[in-house]
């Protein structure tokens, strides 16, 4: 049931996600006003820039949180700077939401979790309760990020996380793995491409249209506190993924090769698996996001999600 009349502020509006939603909120799948936010606009890491930014934030009011600081690589070495964007922006942000009586919804990821599988007869993945408080994150990365989850929830328990994975828009020029893939088909004859990871690949335009329907169902004790995962249906290795941008693209996945993690090391451990389970975005109601190959084919094809969310 919509209830929601207020404005969604989306910080991080020139990054991926950001842009999917403004993108996707343009075509008319939002009821909420689109207040984009760029660095320009807010510093996270600022707690002024964030209050000033958010000055005329109203209780009828949602803020989304796509600001992350996702150098996987980098974060091992710049903890300083992973920390101010992941932990201590968040916090900033969820003073100003608790304060104004605005919603806030925070995105993470799935790197918050140790990379082991959860149970051997899952066929789902992980649920959002599954964190192992004995185990931490490998990654400097995702404990910042699960400290960030922490920090919200504790400030303001009607707060909600959305945790997504392998986030892609899929673009041939795109930055992220698909539109690399595809770069790299017309730079090589084969490609080898690590066959022992494995994950939820999301296109950015679902998630976002996901997260407009989200906001537009407004506050519910279904979602209002609660940890939810959202990420295209199914799971892949990344060389199962490579493969499949080949097909799409119309060239021989035979051309990928698989190989093993120990071939690319990498100064950031990456967790073996981390599939998100898709159970808590369908238990609080909300539309659940389409198989990642049919995704896949309509983010190479340069489509939006064709699923009405609003």
């Amino acid at each position: 049931m919509v209830t929601m009349t207020g404005r969604l502020f989306v910080t991080g509006a020139a990054g991926q996600l950001g842009t999917a939603v403004r993108q996707v909120a343009a075509r008319g799948d939002s009821i909420l006003d689109v207040t984009p936010l760029t660095s320009t606009d807010l510093d996270i890491a600022d707690s002024e820039s964030v209050r000033s930014a958010l000055t005329d934030l109203t209780a009828d009011d949602v803020v989304l949180n796509c600001i992350a600081y996702t150098d996987v690589d980098g974060a091992e070495e710049d903890h300083s700077g992973a920390h101010a964007v992941n932990v201590d922006g968040p916090a900033h942000l969820v003073r100003v939401t608790k304060e104004k009586g605005a919603w806030l919804i925070h995105i993470s990821t799935d790197y918050v979790f140790s990379g082991t599988p959860p149970r051997v007869a899952d066929i789902e993945g992980y649920e959002p309760g599954d964190i192992d408080p004995r185990e931490k994150p490998a990654t400097v990365y995702g404990r910042t990020k699960l400290r960030g989850e922490n920090v919200v929830l504790r400030n303001d328990p009607s707060s909600t996380i959305v945790r997504t994975a392998w986030l892609y828009t899929g673009g041939p020029e795109s930055k992220d793995f698909v539109g690399t893939m595809r770069r790299l088909e017309a730079q090589r004859v084969t490609i080898s491409v690590v066959d022992d990871q494995t994950g939820s690949p999301t296109y950015a335009h679902d998630l976002a249209a996901g997260l407009l329907e989200l906001a537009g169902r407004g506050w519910t004790d279904a979602v209002a506190g609660q940890v939810l995962h959202a990420t295209n249906a199914g799971r892949a290795t990344w060389y199962e993924l490579a493969a499949q941008v080949f097909t799409e693209i119309g060239a021989d996945p035979a051309r990928v090769q698989p190989c093993t993690t120990a071939d690319f090391p990498r100064p950031a451990p990456r967790p073996a698996y981390s599939v998100l389970s898709g159970r808590s975005w369908a238990a609080a109601g909300l539309t659940p996001l389409r198989d990642w190959r049919t995704a896949l084919g309509s983010a190479v094809a340069g489509q939006d999600s064709p699923v009405d969310h609003t």
